[in-house]
């Protein structure tokens, strides 16, 4: 029983991690992956192509691969002896529907502002 309860804690600490690897919020909060998602959106690009675009190791860049496909904004398929990696854009309407709440909610607080202004310039 005690290594059941060790195993489970250790999985659920490591669902966690992969958990919060999936996050499209956080995939897109590194510039390195902003730009990979940019060259694939383009077109599909097989894995050294895309390490080519960077001064990282591939190493580094396979590992930003990972998260983008662990979150769902890249499919990686093989062709022969190349990974394939192609876009998968429909998760980053997560990302625009919670940036649109906020727009949306600037947007009417500046036009209430601008209001504010111009009947405060005309009453002086």
């Amino acid at each position: 029983m005690r290594k059941f309860l060790l195993a489970l804690i250790f999985a659920s600490e490591h669902l966690h991690i992969m958990e919060t690897r999936r996050d499209v919020f956080k995939a897109i909060a590194d510039p390195t992956r902003r730009a990979i998602i940019d060259l694939v959106a383009r077109e599909p690009l097989h894995v050294n192509a895309i390490a080519e675009q960077f001064e990282l190791s591939r190493q580094a860049v396979s590992l930003h691969l990972k998260v983008l496909v662990e979150c769902g904004l890249l499919d990686m398929k093989q062709q022969g002896r190349e990974r394939i990696c192609e876009a998968k854009l429909e998760k980053l309407n997560d990302v625009n529907e919670w940036v649109s709440r906020y727009r949306s909610f600037w947007e009417n607080k500046l036009d209430a502002l601008d209001e504010f202004l111009k009947d405060t310039k005309h009453t002086t």
